[in-house]
């Protein structure tokens, strides 16, 4: 049976413990609560979900007065990245008629999205997990994407640093 692979073993983490998982619940919300304080200072109301690199949901958090729709959007904008390993921003240029992945947002029950807002999160250039936000414009909504994912692949890299050592 051929299957594909969803982590790199170069990415695993060994600890005391076994296999530490890259993103936890903790450091989801922690994540999510930052990308929320820039929300907030840019004056919108968003959903952020994060999800892990085969895009099954970690944390997703609803600001009060966010839209309804925006919930399955940030849902699937974080699993469209971490299933198709790139921005959906990225995506969404490869879906324009004429190009070689048009229509692709008909696919997988219709959670394909394809206009920004979501990216994947990476640990040495391995997907680790994914985020999707939804509430603002696209533009602001990549800007607060591209924010949370920056500050979560900054988390990785400090604690790994601190307390682990690569498999």
């Amino acid at each position: 049976m051929v299957g594909r692979q969803l982590y790199n073993d170069s990415c695993l983490i060994k600890t005391e413990r076994g296999i530490l998982k890259m993103i936890n619940l903790i450091l989801a919300n922690k994540i999510i609560n930052k990308v929320q304080k820039k929300a907030k200072d840019m004056n919108i109301k968003v959903v952020v979900a994060i999800s892990d690199a085969s895009g099954n949901p970690i944390s997703i958090q609803c600001m009060d007065g966010a839209f309804l729709g925006s919930f399955d959007i940030a849902l699937n904008k974080a699993f469209t990245s971490a299933a198709f390993q790139m921005s959906t921003e990225t995506l969404s240029v490869l879906a324009k008629p004429e190009a070689s992945l048009y229509g692709i947002q008909f696919t997988n029950h219709g959670k394909v999205v394809i206009f920004g807002g979501g990216d994947v999160i990476k640990f040495k250039n391995c997907i680790v997990g994914a985020i999707g936000v939804s509430g603002g414009s696209a533009e602001e909504d990549i800007e607060l994407a591209t924010h949370g994912k920056l500050l979560c692949e900054e988390e990785i890299s400090q604690s790994i640093s601190k307390s682990t050592e690569l498999i």
